[in-house]
């Protein structure tokens, strides 16, 4: 593995258009007077490569709550978040299993799931302090009622099957179904290569793990076109694009609802069918893109929120197959194992 309307998408003052946001304590305003962006042959802003969040690796989803309102780290923090990134190279490039990051938080079979030289890690270190930037303590909105009794449900019906019984138990991502769109672009433990191509009038964007491809038409200026009537839904949604300037905005809508989390891998809160991203992709050197998006979710968060990261491109990273369904044998090894589990158990009199 290698290293709603428009009009609606400005609801909240957002951070990653105000102010720019790479994480690296620099604006597109200060990136823009020292760097002009290419273009492609036909005119548009060139977006077009293979790019990876690895730069991003390690740093928290939701803030930590030590770090308030903070969207940057200290000096002194900064440090010693780059003297862990440090040991982590160290140790993945010696195939060594590193005493940092994932393998501190883990034990058991979890601790070691794969040998540490097929892992990721950061190779410049941020200075954020989460991915989320909006609000602005860094966490998710409240959920809503109808969320918070769902999420609930949800739990509790977990705890009554504490083992899968079908595969219909595992989820879409375990299947080698989907991740989803933010899911995709997190930063995880390996596979963070993101491929952008462009020709006049559409974008592909291709993900590394489970190489789901998304084609974006591109519609001109004000003159948006609709999106699919809403009974026709897909795991990965219907996106339209369009440009602001130097950056591409994708509105995506008409997702399935009940299949998904929005968080890493696809877990955490699952989607419903009201659900709506828009991303941004802005280029901001000849090696990076700021990528955020803004997650509209009414039914289940009372607020939207924002999530920004640089994508970066980095010299030898290339996009390798990925052949989830194929080398899959964590299915039945589940599953198998779940009954061996049960057939241990006393027999209920």
């Amino acid at each position: 593995m290698p290293f709603a309307a428009r009009s609606q998408i400005g609801l909240h003052r957002d951070p990653v258009r105000d102010r720019g946001w790479d994480g690296v304590r620099t604006s597109e305003g200060a990136w823009q007077k020292l760097w002009t962006p290419p273009k492609t042959a036909w005119g548009d802003p060139d977006l077009q490569g293979v790019w990876t969040s690895d730069v991003s690796f390690g740093v928290p989803f939701e803030r930590p709550c030590r770090y308030g309102n903070r969207k940057l780290l200290t000096d002194e923090e900064y440090a010693e978040r780059a003297k862990e990134n440090e040991l982590l190279a160290t140790s993945i490039q010696a195939g060594v299993t590193p005493n940092a990051g994932y393998w501190l938080q883990h034990e058991g079979v979890d601790y070691q799931p794969y040998p540490s030289n097929w892992s990721e890690y950061a190779r410049r270190t941020s200075h954020q302090t989460s991915l989320i930037v909006y609000p602005e303590d860094g966490h998710f909105p409240a959920l809503t009622p109808q969320a918070m009794m769902l999420r609930a449900a949800a739990i509790a019906a977990s705890r009554r099957k504490p083992r899968p019984e079908s595969w219909e138990d595992i989820s879409m991502f375990g299947r080698c179904i989907t991740r989803g769109i933010l899911e995709s672009m997190l930063p995880v433990m390996y596979g963070n290569g993101t491929d952008i191509l462009q020709s006049p009038g559409l974008v592909v964007i291709r993900y590394e793990m489970i190489h789901e491809t998304r084609i974006v038409p591109l519609d001109p200026p004000n003159r948006p076109h609709p999106h699919l009537p809403a009974s026709l839904g897909t795991y990965m949604g219907h996106p339209r694009g369009h440009w602001e300037g130097n950056t591409l905005v994708v509105e995506t809508t008409n997702f399935i609802g009940d299949r998904l989390g929005i968080g890493p891998d696809g877990d955490g809160v699952r989607y419903s069918e009201d659900l709506r991203l828009v991303e941004r992709f802005t280029r901001m050197s000849d090696r990076s893109i700021q990528y955020a998006v803004t997650v509209f979710f009414p039914k289940t968060f009372t607020a939207s929120w924002t999530v920004a990261f640089p994508i970066t491109q980095e010299p030898g990273y290339q996009i390798f197959e990925y052949a989830c369904p194929e080398g899959n044998y964590a299915m039945s090894n589940i599953l198998s194992g779940a009954r061996a589990e049960e057939g241990d158990q006393p027999a209920v009199k």
